[in-house]
């Protein structure tokens, strides 16, 4: 399989942006999963020890992958305790 896909590049050289930028794309996807199954609040890998990890975090915690218009550090909190 592999020594076929070297044969056609060799043959088709335009061919190679191609494979690098699906490679790079994959990759990235990749990353984004892991990083939404590991540093999600709403994904619970410990069901003993923390049941309930979105009511750990605080008025200030960013979780979110890109704020635009908001600075995490001077929320207060607007909620009662659970």
């Amino acid at each position: 399989m592999l020594g076929v896909v070297r044969k056609q590049l060799r043959s088709h050289p335009a061919l190679i942006p191609l494979f690098i930028f699906i490679g790079g794309g994959a990759t990235m996807s990749m990353m984004y999963l892991a990083r939404l199954g590991l540093r999600n609040p709403d994904v619970c890998w410990d069901k003993k020890n923390n049941p309930e990890p979105w009511n750990k975090l605080g008025p200030n915690d960013q979780y979110k992958f890109y704020a635009v218009n908001t600075d995490y550090s001077k929320l207060k909190k607007e909620g009662p305790d659970f």
